[in-house]
């Protein structure tokens, strides 16, 4: 990361967890410098300005400063809410999977990119699409994703049904999301 103390970074929110009374910590995937933890002080009290800004899938604009353990969210600027994503389940559903890959596969505070860019175009992709198969949709962008981060050769199809396993034998872990998914 940068040597000042406040930086900003472009970023899509993948998950959140409630701390104390008033806080919150972030898990991001941004565009500068990865996939990032912060923490916003002050995000669940009612006269929050950040609040709305920092929903999971949002796009934003991000200015953190440095803390101890975790960076703290300054200021937020929302460049995509993804409304159109909010009003169907199944396309919740998707966007949910995207994101636990995301942050199941990358490590922390490791640029990538290409990998911003696919998942951003996805959840575009998701939002302005009336009749899409969200299904099918997923599963591109997780064999996407693996061809991005070098777990899967460029040439080598897997089968849908074979794609979750191999997810899976990677993080040595479930994929939570992927049941409501199939659903």
């Amino acid at each position: 990361m940068s040597t000042s103390r406040i930086y900003k970074v472009e970023a899509i929110i993948l998950k959140r967890r409630n701390v104390g009374e008033t806080d919150r910590i972030l898990t991001v995937f941004s565009k500068e410098y990865g996939k990032l933890r912060v923490i916003a002080k002050g995000i669940r009290r009612i006269t929050s300005r950040r609040a709305p800004h920092l929903e999971i899938f949002n796009r934003a604009t991000l200015l953190l400063h440095k803390g101890k353990t975790l960076d703290i969210v300054t200021e937020a600027d929302l460049l995509d809410g993804y409304q159109e994503l909010r009003k169907k389940l199944t396309l919740v559903n998707g966007c949910y999977y995207c994101c636990e890959l995301i942050d199941a596969l990358l490590p922390e505070k490791q640029e990538h990119r290409d990998v911003y860019v696919l998942f951003s175009r996805a959840l575009s992709t998701f939002a302005s699409k009336q009749d899409i198969d969200i299904n099918r949709n997923c599963e591109q962008f997780a064999l996407s994703l693996l061809r991005a981060l070098g777990f899967l050769p460029v040439n080598r199809e897997l089968p849908p049904a074979q794609i979750q396993p191999f997810i899976e034998s990677i993080t040595e872990r479930r994929i939570r999301t992927y049941r409501f998914l199939k659903e």
